[in-house]
């Protein structure tokens, strides 16, 4: 017996792989009108498509991806625009969420003293002795 599906469960939007997309095209990937599309421009700073030589709005596939993902915070997790906003700009953010480097928390200044004091007997015994 097969589940039924909520109507927010929509199958995974495949992107193609292209090199750029025109924005009649993430319109229909995204299925958005294009007069969105060029709303979110100004209002997520992320969201910079290039022209073409025509004029046309030329998206990446990063740029498609990060439409994807404002639609999802906007429409489906309830985020305002300056919520969503905030959201990715945090999720973009890197640095609290990465590990610390796994250094050890102070010198070992016994070791160093030993060494040096090793490498300075090592050099009296390398350096000619000089006459007075």
């Amino acid at each position: 017996m097969a589940t039924a599906r909520k109507k927010k469960d929509k199958p995974e939007v495949v992107i193609p792989e292209k090199l750029y997309f025109r924005i009649g095209e993430v319109s229909r990937l995204s299925s958005l009108p294009t007069y969105v599309l060029r709303f979110w421009e100004t209002e997520f700073p992320q969201l910079k498509p290039g022209k073409s030589s025509s004029g046309q709005r030329m998206y990446r596939r990063r740029e498609v991806e990060f439409v994807l993902a404002i639609k999802k915070l906007l429409y489906q997790e309830g985020y305002t625009i300056p919520g969503a906003r905030e959201k990715l700009k945090t999720e973009m953010r890197p640095g609290k969420s990465q590990s610390a480097l796994p250094f050890p928390a102070r010198p070992r200044t016994d070791r160093l003293r030993a060494v040096r004091h090793e490498l300075s007997e090592i050099l009296s015994i390398l350096a000619p002795k000089r006459r007075k």
